[in-house]
């Protein structure tokens, strides 16, 4: 590492997006773990909203791509359409 001020400025803000980020992507991929575990279609549905604003925000900031953040909604949606049929 360089003994600049920038760099060393930038180290801080890289490690701080970092924690941020893994908090952020800790924290859907629990709400998606819960989400995948109910097994009433209604319950399921009530969650869904939040739990796709939550992947949204994720592929916005950067943390995920915006494919993966398309493939994980679509897989929640077939879920929660095949319970109770």
């Amino acid at each position: 590492m360089a003994n600049h001020k920038a760099t060393k400025k930038d180290v801080r803000q890289s490690a701080k997006r970092n924690e941020r980020n893994r908090y952020y992507g800790k924290t859907t991929r629990n709400a998606i773990r819960d989400i995948k575990a109910i097994n009433e279609k209604n319950a399921a549905s009530d969650k869904m909203p939040s739990v796709v604003a939550m992947i949204d925000k994720l592929a916005k900031r950067g943390t995920i791509h915006k494919n993966k953040a398309a493939n994980l909604k679509r897989k929640l949606a077939l879920k929660i359409n095949a319970l109770a049929k």
